[in-house]
C-alpha cells in the first residue's frame, strides 16, 4: 500500500523522550502533546520506545527483585481496552497521523512488552507483544501469543511493521517480517548508552544497537524509525538505580532514522535533550534498493530453505474459558 497521497513522500517523527515513570495517566497525557507537536510539524507516522508507558523498568539491571517498583508497575501499565489507550486512539484520529506506540501492557495482572500501530483514523492496526522478554526482563515480563507474529498492517502511510529490542536479533522473526513487505519499520529501545559495564556485551551499546538497525534496514529494505528513550536523574532517583548498572546514568538517547539502504537520514540530538528528530522519506526509494536485493523476492531460494510459522494462540483452558 502506498500512502493516500499522490507523493511517495512521508515526513515520520522520531520521539526521543523520557517517560513519565510509572504514572499511567502522565504518561498517557505526554504521548498525546507529543502526538499533537509532531502532526503540527508536518508528519504523518510518530514513533515511540520500548515500554513508553510508564517506562522501561530499568531496576532489573540492579537487582534481580523489587516487588514494590514491581507493583506499581504493575498498577501503571496500560490496558488496551482502557479509557487511557482509547485516549491515545482519539488522539491519533484527531490529528490525522498513524502512531506506533510501545507500552507495558496489563493482560489480567500479567504485563508483557508490547506495541501497537495506530492508524491516522485511530484504528489500531497492529496490536503485538516481543515473542521473548530479554534475560532479566522475564523477572517481570511473559512471552507472548503465535498471533503477535503478524506485526505488518496496511497503514494511511504505507505498510508499517515494529519491534522491541532483541527482537531485531532474531533471524527467523527478522525474516517473517521481511516476508510482509513492510515499508516503515519501528525499531524500539529503552535508553541506549555509548559506554556499557564490563560484564555487558558490546551488543548491548548504542554503538552495536545501532549496527543491529541498519542491518535491519538493509535486509529488509524498509524505513527504519530507530526509537529510544531518555534516563534523567530524575528517573535514576525514582527508580534506585545502582551506579555502575546497564542503565543508570543520564542520557541513553540515539533516535536516528535509517534508509532501505542503510543510509543514516537524520541529525542528531544529545543523548540527554528531549525532542523529537524529523526526516522527510520516499518510498519509492524501496524500489531502488529492492532491484539489488530483495531476501523474499527476486534474491531468495524458497525452494531451498523456508520458514514455518504458527500462529495458534494456546491460552490457558480458564482464560479460554472465560472468553477473555
Amino acid at each position: 500500500m502506498t500512502p493516500s497521497s499522490s507523493s511517495s513522500q512521508v515526513v515520520v517523527a522520531v520521539t526521543q523522550a523520557e517517560p513519565v515513570w510509572l504514572d499511567l495517566d502522565a504518561a498517557v497525557d505526554k504521548t498525546c502533546a507529543l502526538v499533537s507537536g509532531a502532526a503540527k510539524n508536518g508528519a504523518k507516522i510518530i514513533a515511540f520506545p520500548e515500554a513508553w508507558i510508564p517506562g522501561y523498568p530499568a531496576w532489573i539491571w540492579s537487582r534481580p527483585m523489587d516487588p514494590e517498583l514491581t507493583t506499581r508497575y504493575i498498577q501503571n501499565s496500560l490496558k488496551l481496552d482502557s479509557p487511557q489507550a482509547a485516549k491515545i486512539t482519539q488522539s491519533a484520529a484527531e490529528h490525522g497521523i498513524v502512531v506506533v506506540l510501545g507500552f507495558s501492557e496489563n493482560v489480567n495482572g500479567s504485563l508483557y512488552l508490547s506495541q501497537a500501530v495506530i492508524d491516522a483514523d485511530g484504528t489500531i492496526r497492529v496490536a503485538r507483544s516481543k515473542i521473548k522478554a530479554t534475560h532479566m526482563e522475564r523477572t517481570v515480563f511473559g512471552d507472548s501469543y503465535g498471533n503477535c507474529l503478524d506485526s505488518v498492517a496496511d497503514t494511511e502511510v504505507g505498510r508499517v511493521g515494529a519491534l522491541n529490542c532483541w527482537e531485531h536479533l532474531q533471524p527467523l522473526l527478522k525474516y517473517h517480517l521481511y516476508s510482509q513487505r513492510e515499508q516503515i519499520h519501528v525499531a524500539s529501545w529503552p535508553p541506549v548508552y555509548n559506554d556499557v559495564p564490563d560484564a555487558c556485551l558490546e551488543s548491548m551499546s548504542a554503538k552495536g544497537i545501532s549496527a543491529t538497525v541498519q542491518v535491519y534496514a538493509i535486509e529488509s529494505q524498509a524505513f527504519v524509525l530507530h526509537c529510544t528513550a531518555v534516563m534523567s536523574q530524575r528517573g535514576i532517583d525514582l527508580l534506585r538505580l545502582s551506579r555502575g548498572s546497564l542503565i543508570s546514568t543520564p542520557g541513553g538517547g540515539h533516535s536516528a532514522v535509517f534508509g532501505p539502504d542503510g543510509a543514516k537520514l537524520s541529525v542528531d540530538i544529545p543523548e540527554d535533550e528531549e525532542g523529537i528528530i524529523y526526516a522527510t522519506i520516499d518510498l519509492d526509494e524501496i524500489l531502488k534498493a529492492r532491484a539489488f536485493i530483495d531476501v523474499c523476492g527476486h534474491y531468495s531460494r524458497p525452494d531451498l530453505l523456508w520458514l514455518g510459522v504458527d500462529k495458534g494462540i494456546k491460552r490457558h483452558p480458564l482464560t479460554a474459558f472465560l472468553g477473555i
